[in-house]
């Protein structure tokens, strides 16, 4: 199961990073977790750093072989895990909690999360079979910290949500049993309850946003995302006004 072990550390430079030497050395399984109080180097999305005081909140990435789904299916596992993300912040600060795609988690305009996804395959194996052999899903909420540094525009945490303190080391495990249970289904029932979840969740779904594609800033709908991670939008692109999809990375939110 997702959380079983679940490793506690004191401090690591990166959960990814201890996550993925444990696969290298052959020491991993799947389901493993490695939950730290403190990240020294914790990453986010576009090689970004997330801030993290310790003790405050929850850092922590699982070891996941999804061996009943191919490369190509990558956004599947990270659209559940996102689900199950967005389940769990849910439960504690009510239905304004919203899926920024890909994988970040909003609450109202404010971020309270992340997620950054990592493969590991054999490229051999990966070009003939579409075999992927391992996932590290990097998770990173805000639960207690109410300070944040400067150069965070739009945090937020539970707390300041919810005016109350939580057990960070008991939510995480909490965590870990909602996305096995959104694991189970999606390797048992299928991609489509999630990715319809997923979709209706969706941060600013049918509004008019910014977004940047190189150097140039353009207006567009958000529609949806398709089953293969692409958002959908409407935009009015002069050379281009038409419903197109972009792919992860090509397009950067201007908020």
């Amino acid at each position: 199961m997702i959380g079983s072990p679940f490793i506690e550390l004191q401090s690591v430079d990166s959960t990814n990073n201890y996550a993925r030497q444990q696969i290298h050395a052959g020491l991993a399984q799947h389901g493993m977790v490695v939950f730290s109080h403190e990240q020294l180097s914790g990453r986010g999305q576009r090689g970004r750093v997330w801030a993290s005081e310790k003790d405050m909140n929850i850092t922590l990435s699982m070891v996941i072989k999804p061996e009943q789904l191919l490369l190509n299916q990558q956004f599947q596992l990270s659209a559940c895990i996102t689900v199950a993300v967005l389940e769990f912040f849910t439960k504690y600060a009510e239905n304004k909690t919203s899926i920024k795609w890909p994988n970040d988690l909003y609450w109202q305009d404010r971020k309270a999360g992340g997620i950054l996804i990592e493969s590991i395959v054999n490229s051999q194996e990966a070009e003939i079979k579409g075999k992927w052999n391992w996932a590290i899903a990097g998770i990173g909420l805000n639960i207690n910290q109410t300070i944040f540094p400067d150069y965070l525009p739009n945090p937020v945490s539970l707390k300041q949500i919810t005016g109350s303190d939580f057990k960070v080391v008991d939510l995480a495990k909490e965590l870990c049993g909602m996305v096995e249970h959104r694991f189970n289904e999606l390797t048992s029932a299928g991609f489509e309850n999630i990715f319809s979840i997923y979709n209706r969740n969706l941060y600013k779904l049918n509004e008019k946003v910014k977004l940047k594609k190189e150097n140039r800033v353009f207006e567009a709908v958000i529609k949806g995302v398709s089953c293969a991670g692409k958002l959908i939008t409407d935009h009015s692109i002069e050379e281009d006004p038409i419903t197109i999809g972009f792919d992860f990375g090509e397009v950067e939110w201007m908020l």
